[in-house]
């Protein structure tokens, strides 16, 4: 396994999986619907397909999810476990974009931001939980 000195493991990814897992059925419930988990293996050639199978991924770089809602809204996060993520979000017509990912210390603390970001994007509170 080679390690790539740019890409430190700071987030434990099946550990975000899990946190993942466990918002979709509250989201659910809020009227949302979340696609699988897709995995990005650090190991794979370039370009590096996205994979929803964990088996299929030997050394895990980065974990996402996309949910929709009402209105075409739509939030994707995407957890790198360097600490950063790739977070993109479209609420309405007028109000669409990234919002601000860096310094993700464990799956917990993404679990806080997510919540925000599901919050921010759909207007789903802690019932959404």
């Amino acid at each position: 396994m080679s390690e790539d000195p740019l890409m430190n493991r700071i987030v434990d990814l099946d550990e975000v999986a899990a946190v993942l897992a466990g918002r979709v059925l509250g989201w659910r419930s809020a009227g949302l619907e979340a696609g699988q988990v897709t995995w990005r293996d650090a190991e794979a050639s370039w370009p590096q397909p996205l994979e929803t199978d964990r088996a299929r991924v030997l050394d895990p770089e980065s974990a996402g999810v996309a949910i929709s809602g009402p209105g075409g809204a739509e939030l994707s996060a995407v957890l790198f476990r360097g600490g950063w993520a790739d977070v993109d979000f479209i609420a309405s017509l007028d109000d669409a974009g990234c919002l601000p990912a860096s310094d993700i210390a464990s799956a917990s603390d993404f679990e806080v931001r997510m919540d925000t970001w599901v919050a921010r994007v759909f207007g789903v509170g802690s019932a959404a939980q």
